[in-house]
């Protein structure tokens, strides 16, 4: 059912794109939270994305990713024309309620997507389902209870470390140390590391025994934490970090005294920090549902339109959304199909749909979480060219709920 990339992709030039400029049809904003907020012809998209503070790296591409689909098919969703509202999720909760509540209640969208951070998840999830309108993130997302209205095209946050532990319990002949940010998407990220590496038998380095936290987010520097680490008997490292955490941990661990520790990560070479972290990122192993030289028409076409736009590789965040905006475009036509397009008719519509094809590879959503079920690779910092990339070396495994 899932389409797997072969372990040695291959290489190809990219195609020039034939996207239009983007031009969002404009709404009339009626009716209660509980129905549609646009008129007949019109689909309102509010789409929530950190533009600014430690992840705007990760939220400019989720805003770019779903943009890029509507400017590659003719910028509608569903043969509706869109209206495409985007605000700043910011750094967390107190930001991100705030812009999401506006969505929600002012500008009456009929569907939310977006949101970087798990904390974020967590506290806009009760406007969620008091407004009953579909939440389609588009990126990692912690477990929840309620997911009638709920769904990610992304993943849910532990499972990177669990795709990825049985293969450091396998190549690392010894302890391994496990480190990351001091917040929700942090614990969820190492919880499923660590959980799975006890599981294999895999011993941690740290002296407790248990994850070391760094202060989110606010950190910059970590060689305090490296030397700590060198103190241990570590034959490895884990740790999660994304957008300016990445950079600084990324130049900071090639300048300190475990440089020579293998570094496995998840996110923390992915996008654009890859650029700036430069030579530091060499040989830094990472564990995604996402490379971009993965083998598939699908990847072909948005990885060629991706670049043709940002002169830049595509990364998970932007295929996510690109993700979400092809979810919806399927939904809201089979909704169209049905009757009335209203953000309960949307939810009913993206809970039937089947397979996705993907430019990951072919997924679908799972019943128990609402995330897909999907492939995970192990990709290694690599030359390509002139330039460093996230090369795909192998599948790891298969997961989602």
């Amino acid at each position: 059912m899932f389409f797997s990339a072969p372990t040695r992709p291959h290489r190809r030039r990219f195609r020039p794109a034939g996207a239009a400029a983007l031009a969002l049809g404009l709404a009339a904003v009626t009716g209660c939270s509980g129905d549609s907020g646009a008129d007949d012809d019109t689909v309102k998209v509010g789409l929530v994305a950190s533009l600014s503070g430690t992840y705007e790296p990760v939220g400019t591409e989720l805003r770019d990713g779903f943009k890029l689909y509507l400017e590659t098919h003719g910028n509608k969703l569903g043969g509706r024309k869109v209206e495409l509202i985007v605000a700043d999720e910011g750094d967390g909760p107190p930001t991100a309620v705030p812009a999401a509540t506006k969505l929600v209640k002012k500008d009456k969208v009929d569907v939310l997507t977006g949101l970087v951070g798990g904390g974020s998840v967590n506290a806009v999830l009760p406007l969620i389902q008091q407004a009953k309108i579909p939440f389609l993130g588009s990126n990692a997302r912690p477990p929840v209870k309620d997911i009638e209205y709920v769904w990610t095209t992304s993943f849910l946050s532990d499972e990177p470390g669990r795709a990825i532990a049985p293969y450091i319990k396998e190549k690392v002949d010894g302890p391994v140390y496990a480190i990351g940010p001091d917040y929700q998407g942090g614990y969820d990220e190492l919880r499923g590391f660590t959980d799975e590496f006890k599981r294999v038998k895999g011993k941690l380095a740290n002296p407790d025994g248990k994850t070391t936290w760094t202060p989110f987010p606010k950190t910059t520097n970590f060689m305090p934490y490296f030397a700590e680490i060198a103190k241990t008997d570590a034959k490895a490292v884990y740790c999660f970090y994304a957008g300016k955490a990445a950079i600084d941990f990324a130049k900071q661990y090639a300048q300190s005294d475990i440089a020579d520790l293998p570094l496995y990560t998840a996110f923390v070479t992915e996008g654009s920090v890859l650029q700036a972290q430069g030579a530091a990122a060499k040989d830094i192993y990472s564990v995604l549902n996402y490379a971009a030289d993965l083998d598939n028409e699908a990847n072909r076409t948005f990885a060629a339109d991706w670049t043709a736009e940002h002169d830049t590789q595509p990364t998970t965040y932007a295929m996510a959304s690109y993700d979400a905006a092809a979810v919806l475009d399927k939904a809201i036509a089979d909704a169209a199909k049905d009757g009335d397009v209203t953000p309960q008719t949307i939810n009913k519509a993206i809970a039937g749909l089947g397979q996705i094809d993907s430019p990951r590879g072919a997924w679908e959503f799972g019943d128990k979480a609402h995330s897909p079920v999907q492939t995970w690779y192990l990709r290694q910092v690599r030359p390509d060219g002139s330039q460093l990339a996230n090369v795909m070396v192998q599948d790891l495994a298969t997961l989602g709920s």
